[in-house]
């Protein structure tokens, strides 16, 4: 299960939107309506700190040149 930001959406001039978490399955539509008053709601795109790793050493793989692209340049 992943967790969701959604924040309300203000249906009056000066109506501040509310921000709560929703724990769905990914394979879930996103929400349309808060769970629990039925208000419109939105989905929050938040930025993460993903890292991405690699299983070999880039070294390990490369083949020729002394820049270490393997292009063979050098």
């Amino acid at each position: 299960m992943a967790t969701y930001v959604y924040e309300t959406v203000p249906q009056q001039e000066g109506e501040i939107s509310r921000r709560f978490e929703w724990k769905q399955s990914m394979k879930d539509a996103a929400l349309t309506q808060h769970p629990e008053t039925g208000e419109p709601v939105r989905r929050v795109i938040m930025g993460g700190a993903g890292l991405m790793g690699m299983s070999t050493p880039v070294a390990a793989v490369s083949s020729g040149g002394s820049c270490g692209t393997g292009c063979g340049c050098h």
